[in-house]
């Protein structure tokens, strides 16, 4: 269950006291020799993610004092106050301002509630872990709903991604995506097996075509019909082999997240409609698995695309671009406002950026400075990366029209972004390589499934259409 805040009334509520580095000797002494005494032998000095449970009558906790740092620790990370969320005993908490201390801000309020909200997250289908969340009595002035509007979007992301393929395949993800549909009221059209062939979705149908699953594209419409039409589209691999192009163990291991696109922008699609934001959602997934049979794909194949460009297929492993190319020329057809597509595509981005920074690729300066502003003021980082031309030279194999997995093995996701541009027929078109994992557990981000990007999005799109 997504997480909530506990009502402003709960009664009996701990004290929670953000405490930096700089202030913590001055408010341990304004707090008495016992507190002071009680600090020193846990070694409490307000460093960033440390506790300190002043202990009250009858050993009940009598208040908490969070460690905030200093502000260069703070600018490490982002989520400080979820460090106490994961660790406090169950209870309510009520967020409080040292006496003569400089208030938290608007956005530092909102990000700690946040990560307060996300910290409360546990994966525990398969071995229910018993947690119970400490409670936070949301600070004043906070969107509430909005916050937990959010974390349900995320902990829609986070259960998607972190079930396996076993539990996870392409009908599952479809099952889910018209549980989402339901939920809001949007209407949903899926296209499967061989009629993907008829309707014209040939390389969707070759990628997916060996696995036991029959692939399908999924699409979701919501909103009134002449609201600004913003489109999604979502990589839904549900497991990715490599195909005959097999992938080592190694990097099979973590394939379940090959579909973190599609969960990722059903997470932002239930942001949007659960904010009744207005405009016209349109959210395109293809859904398939990347398996090895008798029908299975194979190098150097030649296919033909839904926009009409050939592709040599020079490695199986690139299959993510085959699949979002026929679901991007599709939503280009009715020429969206604005067209984003979400995708664990490379690894080059990983090599880049790391785990934790998608890259992003526009050429619209607006929305290249709107996507990297909302960014910022929602801690959802990402960085803008070229669709640079030059390049383009290295996705035409010469026999066809585009080459799936250019030789070289150089700006693999320069190349990806070029290959997907060229079937995304908008003006307003943005492509983030997103990574979709926590490799280790940090501040409101446990091991596992990861939302990267939705945040930004679902900002930016807020601010530019509100509420209907």
């Amino acid at each position: 269950m997504p997480a909530t805040f506990a009502a402003p009334d709960a009664p009996g509520a701990i004290p929670l006291e953000i405490v930096s580095s700089e202030a913590c000797a001055a408010r341990l002494e304004a707090l008495g020799p016992h507190a002071a005494g009680w600090a020193a032998a846990n070694g409490f000095t307000g460093a960033l993610g440390s506790l300190l449970v002043l202990p009250g009558e009858g050993g009940t906790a009598a208040r908490v004092l969070a460690g905030w740092g200093s502000e260069a620790t703070r600018r490490r990370g982002r989520f400080h106050l979820a460090s106490a969320a994961a660790t406090l005993a169950p209870g309510t908490y009520r967020l409080e301002t040292a006496p003569g201390a400089a208030p938290l801000s608007a956005e530092d309020l909102e990000e700690a509630a946040l990560g307060w909200l996300f910290a409360a997250y546990r994966f525990d289908r398969y071995k229910p872990s018993g947690h119970e969340a400490p409670l936070l009595v949301a600070p004043e002035g906070i969107d509430t709903s909005r916050l937990e509007i959010i974390a349900a979007g995320a902990t829609l992301t986070r259960d998607l991604i972190n079930t396996p393929a076993s539990d996870m395949g392409p009908a599952t993800l479809e099952a889910r995506f018209r549980a989402l549909a339901t939920l809001h009221n949007a209407e949903v059209e899926v296209t499967e097996g061989e009629d993907l062939l008829a309707a014209n979705f040939p390389m969707i149908h070759a990628v997916g075509r060996a696995a036991a699953e029959a692939p399908r594209l999924l699409d979701l419409r919501w909103g009134r019909a002449d609201a600004p039409k913003v489109t999604l589209v979502g990589k839904g691999v549900c497991f990715d082999t490599g195909g005959l192009n097999i992938k080592p163990g190694s990097s099979m291991g973590l394939m379940k997240k090959d579909m973190g696109g599609a969960a990722n922008v059903m997470g932002l699609a239930h942001m949007i409609m659960a904010s009744g934001l207005d405009l016209r959602l349109r959210v395109l997934v293809p859904a398939v698995e990347n398996a090895i049979s008798a029908s299975a794909f194979r190098p150097g194949d030649i296919l033909t695309s839904r926009k009409g460009l050939t592709v040599e297929v020079n490695n199986t492993d690139a299959e993510g671009r085959l699949v979002l190319a026929d679901a991007l020329a599709l939503a280009s057809e009715e020429n969206p406002e604005t067209l984003f597509c979400l995708a664990t595509l490379t690894g080059a981005a990983r090599v880049a950026l790391g785990p934790d920074i998608p890259p992003f690729y526009s050429d619209d300066e607006s929305l290249a400075a709107e996507i990297s502003a909302a960014a910022a003021r929602s801690a959802d980082p990402l960085w803008r990366m070229p669709f640079w031309a030059p390049y383009e030279s290295l996705i035409e194999p010469g026999i066809a029209d585009l080459d799936n997995a250019p030789s070289g093995g150089m700006a693999g996701s320069v190349t990806a972004a070029l290959f997907l541009k060229r079937f995304a027929g908008v003006e307003r078109f943005a492509h983030f390589d997103i990574y979709g994992w926590t490799p280790s557990a940090k501040p409101g981000r446990p091991k596992g499934g990861a939302m990267q990007a939705a945040r930004a999005l679902f900002a930016l799109l807020e601010a530019r259409h509100g509420r209907a």
